[in-house]
């Protein structure tokens, strides 16, 4: 049984990386679109320039989408770095006595 391989237009591959890099996550994007993870990722070492954004098809980017752009990656690192806290402090909050002087 011979089976079909599914073919994917540029404006798909384009949509996907660049909800790939706006989430921050590969493995979460490939899963909410319903393809292979190593499928996403070729296709963003296939578009991403060596700045880490993405090729664009001979579009710049308004100034306005480049501050969109900054500031969800600001978002992500602060949210990062929230979670991360959170971690901390119900590492620290515990009451098993390994933390404290009592």
């Amino acid at each position: 049984m011979k089976t079909s391989r599914r073919q994917y237009d540029e404006k798909f591959k384009m949509m996907a990386v660049n909800l790939s890099v706006a989430k921050g996550s590969i493995k979460t994007t490939a899963a909410e679109l319903g393809i292979a993870a190593q499928l996403l990722t070729r296709w963003r070492q296939e578009r991403l320039t060596p700045t880490g954004k993405v090729a664009t098809q001979g579009a710049q980017l308004s100034g306005e989408q480049q501050e969109i752009l900054r500031l969800k990656k600001e978002l992500r690192q602060a949210e990062l770095e929230r979670d991360i806290l959170k971690k901390a402090v119900s590492i620290f909050s515990r009451n098993d006595g390994k933390y404290s002087d009592l």
